[in-house]
């Protein structure tokens, strides 16, 4: 696999002062493609090319709103057709995988979550996976053969003789069955038909896409590199401790393995105001650093996040950086729920300001907002309340509920001030 590209080998000089946290901040954004809004219409390129900047887009199926891999891409791209996330991965640009969690990641990076899936023993998926192999082998050769012999297949195309309650444990057991061998890398899934999951040979899957997406990963070092290098690219900047969360990597990554690679100037080791402890950038984002610590990047945008968006899916990262308290709470019981099932972080101009408790009713044409948080200190001043009601309305639309209900808020007078700016629009 060819060696990742290097801006930059000149780390920046000892003397440079440190980032300030709304610098950092700034410089994260940018990395994810989230500090200013959409400056054109998108295009389906514009899709890959998000994905391959945050490095995973994380599967999940929920569907209150819209299932989080839709509104990760809607936050970054504005209004798009979401058939253009099945349309790439059919074609081969895109494939899904364990590396996170269950993740789409560009086609190319398919073989270093391949080779690297024995280092992931410590995953749950991996571990029914193979506690259901061993159970159930005879079953699942059979099944693999079928595939092998009938072609591709969907977990609909089984009838189901039980009755299950949920979760991986309940489902059917051809469904078990696939995602074990999806798991352990005998199948891919080749495409999906709404949002199913259809499961092919992975080696046919990858037979059929371009020649780079085929290439020999590097050994278990180089790939924990590979890994480490892509998190602190995607990251922006970010201390050791954050690293090993993005790809799940075990053990965590200490400023000791880092500085090889900020003395081989991939790196570059940074400081940030008011934190104990060095900070890394990518050296593709040198220009980027110099940017941030002369104040000239701007963060302008204002969107709904995913709960699953990489930006906060790591609780200790969101706090550390945005000093914003996240907790998914949609597996949480009802009543032990702060904020509600389905909250969608605000962010507007650098900071999560907020968030919201949704629900899409679509044979309505209905977007409720439950409930709207903002955070203690935050003012409701004319630009949060215009940019806010902007982002819902332009949310609603894109998802085919153009009729935004707002329900309650904290502080309570804020719900009318966004509905009169919504009416407004």
């Amino acid at each position: 696999m060819p060696a990742q590209p290097v801006a930059s080998r000149l780390a920046a000089p000892a003397g440079d002062r440190p980032l300030s946290l709304a610098q950092a901040r700034c410089l994260q954004l940018h990395a994810q493609g989230l500090l200013q809004p959409p400056r054109r219409r998108a295009r389906a390129a514009d899709l890959t090319a998000a994905v391959a900047r945050m490095r995973l887009l994380q599967i999940d199926t929920i569907h209150v709103v819209a299932r989080s891999p839709y509104l990760v891409l809607h936050a970054r791209l504005g209004d798009y057709p979401p058939e253009w996330l099945e349309q790439a991965l059919a074609k081969g640009e895109l494939a899904e995988c364990w590396a996170h969690e269950a993740c789409f990641v560009p086609a190319a990076d398919y073989p270093l979550h391949d080779a690297w899936r024995h280092q992931r023993g410590h995953h749950w998926s991996y571990r029914h996976a193979a506690r259901v192999h061993e159970e159930h082998r005879a079953e699942m050769d059979n099944l693999l053969a079928h595939i092998a012999r009938e072609g591709p297949v969907r977990a609909a195309d089984f009838t189901r003789q039980d009755h299950g309650s949920g979760g991986w444990w309940a489902w059917k057991p051809e469904k078990r069955w696939l995602e074990a061998w999806f798991a352990l890398g005998e199948l891919m899934v080749a495409r999906r038909e709404r949002f199913q999951r259809v499961y092919d040979l992975a080696t046919r899957v990858r037979a059929s896409w371009p020649a780079q997406a085929r290439d020999e990963p590097p050994g278990i070092d180089a790939l924990r590199e590979r890994f480490i290098l892509d998190t602190v690219r995607a990251l922006g900047v970010t201390p050791a401790r954050w690293i090993a969360d993005y790809y799940r990597l075990k053990p965590q990554v200490s400023a000791r393995e880092l500085a090889p690679l900020v003395a081989s100037g991939q790196l570059l080791e940074v400081g940030v105001r008011d934190w104990a402890e060095p900070a890394y950038v990518h050296a593709d984002h040198a220009a980027a650093l110099a940017q941030a610590r002369a104040g000239r990047l701007r963060a302008t945008h204002t969107a709904l996040l995913s709960p699953f968006d990489p930006l906060v899916w790591d609780r200790q990262r969101a706090q550390g950086m945005f000093g914003f308290d996240y907790a998914l709470e949609c597996y949480t019981p009802a009543p032990k729920r702060r904020y509600g099932y389905f909250v969608l972080p605000i962010l507007h101009r650098g900071a999560l300001v907020g968030r919201l408790d949704a629900k899409a009713h679509r044979a309505q044409g209905v977007f409720e907002v439950k409930a709207l948080f903002l955070e203690e200190g935050v003012a409701p001043d004319e630009r949060l309340v215009g940019e806010l009601a902007r982002a819902l309305h332009e949310l609603a639309q894109w998802h085919g509920t153009p009729t935004v209900r707002i329900v309650r808020s904290r502080p309570s007078d804020f719900a009318g001030v966004l509905r009169a700016a919504l009416k407004a629009r």
